[in-house]
């Protein structure tokens, strides 16, 4: 991403090199947490998201990773590894 990553367009018109990956931040109301993953190209989009309504859907991940901590040794983990998908 250090190479290719573009964040924000203020100011920026036109299309964006194409060997770059665009992202957009925004923080509106009570919106707690919202994701949009969009692939486009011309005349169509694909667009993955996800909508969280509340924070504690956050605290059970961390509520979860931490008893998951409990029962490992020291180490380096993701939530990759707290998920059983490694």
């Amino acid at each position: 991403l250090k190479t290719c990553a573009v964040y924000g367009r203020e100011g920026h018109t036109g299309a964006r090199d194409p060997q770059t990956i665009g992202f957009s931040t925004i923080r509106a109301g009570d919106i707690v947490g919202e994701h949009t993953a969009l692939f486009a190209t011309d005349g169509e989009r694909v667009e993955i998201s996800h909508k969280a309504s509340s924070r504690a859907t956050f605290a059970n991940g961390a509520v979860r990773a931490a008893v998951w901590l409990r029962q490992h040794p020291h180490g380096l983990f993701d939530m990759q590894d707290v998920l059983g998908l490694k």
